[in-house]
């Protein structure tokens, strides 16, 4: 897991000299999570800092509209499951989550995107890519939902590799 509380430059830099090993890891198969920041952390680069960042994903990321809506985003939101996804089996369509965020990944791939979620501008809430999971929101405060989440993480672990 990649958690996400903090901003973007220090955490890109506290990871800095471990990324190879995440790359290793990610192109090996096993199951990694991003959340919140972790996930943005994915993407080539944040409207939040000046440093690159993993380069994992290819997208940026990108302030809330403040023109729109309140930042930072907190609160509950539900989810639009948009696709097919290890992460929210057995999560409905409109469950609701807890998030905590003032960017948004804007990936240049709308087939990463698995579920949005509507705050002013559509988030990606959720986005999949074989064993790479990323989430904007935070799953272990998002009460039964989110713990269903985290057990099919803990499957996908118990499955290795295997990206089925």
């Amino acid at each position: 897991m990649l958690p996400g509380v903090g901003n973007f430059d220090p955490a890109i830099r506290s990871i800095e000299k471990s990324a190879r090993h995440l790359d290793k890891a990610i192109d090996g198969g096993m199951p990694v999570m991003g959340i919140c920041l972790g996930m943005e952390m994915l993407f080539n680069r944040s409207e939040e800092g000046k440093l690159d960042g993993l380069k994992i994903l290819d997208g940026d990321v990108v302030m809330l509209p403040k023109k729109k809506v309140k930042v930072p985003h907190m609160g509950w939101n539900n989810l639009v499951i948009k696709g097919k996804s290890r992460l929210l089996k057995g999560v409905p369509d409109g469950s609701w989550v807890y998030f905590v965020h003032s960017y948004r990944a804007a990936p240049k791939s709308r087939k990463l995107v698995v579920a949005t979620s509507d705050y002013g501008v559509s988030v990606p809430a959720v986005i999949e890519r074989d064993n790479l999971i990323g989430v904007q929101f935070h799953p272990e405060k998002s009460g039964d939902t989110g713990a269903v989440m985290i057990r099919n993480f803990i499957e996908m672990c118990r499955n290795g590799s295997d990206k089925k």
